[in-house]
């Protein structure tokens, strides 16, 4: 169910989330959050790891280490591939981690994954905040749409992928990830 009055997806954010203004550094920005039935150390390691990453979301076809704060994200895109470096500006271990893309990137991109213990201590509340320059501005923006290829509605995606491998060992096929391995 999308919030006309706050601009997010009130569906699948817990009310901490909800009534947030979402602004970031760039012109794009988005938080969406998931509960998942793990501790938050463990599902902040998987995270940090960010070679991880290319299992559960997408649109990542690779991310290689660079050294402990910097990493090269090679990414599909609706125009294509993009790839940048990025840079850990912040890291609290089982709690937060956030980047920021270094200059001259193909996308400028910053963003926070939070991890919090769940409603009544059940589980770790996975929060993801986006901020984004789209390549293009507005026609990449509607491009991204045509395609569904919305970043919001991926990201929401990505962290329901990120649920199911975590909690089942496996993301379930469906017509939109049937031709992709789940690990």
């Amino acid at each position: 169910m999308f919030d006309t009055e706050n601009g997010t997806h009130a569906d699948i954010l817990p009310p901490a989330v909800k009534n947030e203004k979402h602004e970031g550094p760039y012109p794009s920005s988005f938080a969406c959050a998931v509960t998942i039935n793990r501790p938050a150390d463990e599902l902040y390691a998987i995270w940090r790891d960010f070679t991880n990453l290319p299992r559960f979301m997408e649109n990542i076809e690779a991310v290689t280490i660079l050294s402990d704060r910097r990493s090269h994200w090679v990414v599909r895109a609706p125009t294509g591939t993009a790839e940048w470096d990025s840079e850990i500006t912040e890291d609290e271990p089982g709690r937060r981690i956030s980047w920021a893309s270094l200059p001259d990137a193909s996308v400028d991109n910053a963003g926070t994954v939070e991890f919090k213990t769940g409603p009544e201590g059940r589980g770790t509340e996975v929060r993801a905040l986006i901020s984004f320059k789209p390549p293009m501005g507005g026609a990449g923006r509607m491009v991204a749409g045509w395609m569904q290829k919305d970043p919001h509605i991926q990201a929401k995606r990505d962290l329901r992928r990120f649920k199911q491998l975590i909690e089942t060992g496996e993301i379930a096929a469906s017509p939109a990830n049937q031709d992709q391995p789940a690990s």
